[in-house]
């Protein structure tokens, strides 16, 4: 803590450890308020723009915004956080008891800030905590006594007239399946024919019913004309013709295996 901002006196004799409450006014744990103040000097009556942060019952001040050392800190016990006429607007004091306790005057950029400045201020000591669980300790000493205190019951707020209601929920019926139309069966032949040599032998009279007649069948290709001697060959020449050939080859494998 810098020197000359000195804590209150009720706790005077308290060490604190500089080092520990620099790590505390810095670190990421949520603060309780924050904001710009103007802090009325102790000798002078100059007011300085420092940077405060809250955190439980202790006030750190900056230099601005980015330090990352206080230049100092009020303990918030035993004090008591009014509103002062001063040379600037929208101040009030934290004033502690005792003839050599220091007053602290502050001032606000606008009226809401003073407002939240000060309400954050006033609850920020244990001693505002003991009385909030003190008062609820008897409260909930007078509903367990039967004393006629019942406890707040949650009230269900209405919805916004922009808001609709939900259109009622249609019931799920399922929808019977289409018909399926009926396929034409194929009419099958009022006889079977008769058979000859255990082959069936179908007359030329039709025996199904007259319809579309069927496409008549391609044409059959020719056969084409002959191109060489071996064409209109008989079979027994074509076998002597390649025999020929396979004799000859069978010769030339014989006689490699003759030779060493």
């Amino acid at each position: 803590m810098a020197p000359g901002s000195p804590p209150g006196p009720a706790i005077a004799a308290m060490k604190l450890n500089e080092r520990s409450l620099a790590f505390y006014a810095t670190c990421d744990a949520p603060v309780d308020n924050a904001g710009f103040l103007y802090k009325k000097g102790g000798r002078h009556a100059a007011y300085h723009r420092r940077w405060f942060v809250l955190r439980g019952n202790m006030l750190f001040y900056f230099e601005d915004a980015a330090s990352r050392e206080p230049v100092g800190v009020i303990i918030l016990e035993g004090c008591t956080v009014e509103l002062v006429e001063a040379a600037e607007e929208f101040a009030f004091a934290v004033r502690f008891a005792g003839t050599r306790a220091r007053t602290y005057v502050l001032a606000a950029e606008s009226q809401a800030a003073m407002e939240g400045w000060v309400k954050a201020l006033s609850r920020a000591s244990f001693d505002y905590l003991r009385l909030v669980v003190r008062e609820l300790e008897q409260q909930l000493a007078a509903v367990r006594g039967g004393g006629g205190m019942a406890l707040p019951q949650p009230q269900s707020l209405p919805l916004p007239p922009s808001l609709p209601s939900a259109p009622a929920p249609v019931p799920f019926l399922p929808s019977a399946p289409a018909p399926v139309p009926a396929l034409p069966l194929p009419r099958r032949p009022s006889a079977l024919p008769p058979k000859e040599n255990g082959c069936a032998v179908w007359s030329t009279e039709a025996t199904f019913r007259p319809g579309p007649e069927p496409p008549p069948p391609p044409p059959r290709r020719r056969a084409s004309a002959p191109h060489g001697p071996l064409d209109v060959a008989p079979f027994a020449r074509l076998h002597e013709c390649y025999g020929q050939e396979i004799r000859a080859l069978r010769g030339q494998w014989l006689s490699s295996r003759v030779q060493p």
